[in-house]
C-alpha cells in the first residue's frame, strides 16, 4: 500500500516515509553502520542512518545527489577520509 504524504521535508522522521523502498548502497564491512537511501515519488532522494531508522531523513534533489556522487568519484571529498 502506497502512502500519501502531506509534506516531505529535510529532517523529517524517516519512519514517516515508511519502511519499504530503503536500500543500502553504501554498506559493507563496517559492522552494519551504513547509509540507506530511498527514491521518492517526486524524484528526490531520502537518506537515513541505518542504525537509527526512525531518526531524521535528509532529503536531496536529483541534482544535489548527482553532484555529490560525481564529486566523490572524482576525489573531491577525499579530505574527509584523511
Amino acid at each position: 500500500m502506497e502512502r500519501v504524504y502531506q509534506r516531505i521535508y529535510n529532517g523529517m522522521p524517516a519512519r514517516e516515509l515508511g519502511s519499504e523502498g530503503w536500500h543500502k548502497p553504501w554498506s559493507g564491512g563496517n559492522g552494519g553502520n551504513c547509509l540507506e537511501a530511498m527514491k521518492l515519488a517526486d524524484g528526490r532522494i531520502a537518506v537515513r542512518q541505518s542504525t537509527d531508522p526512525d531518526g531524521p531523513a535528509l532529503i536531496y534533489t536529483t541534482d544535489e545527489m548527482t553532484a555529490f556522487i560525481e564529486g566523490a568519484k572524482a576525489g573531491v571529498a577525499d579530505f574527509l577520509l584523511a
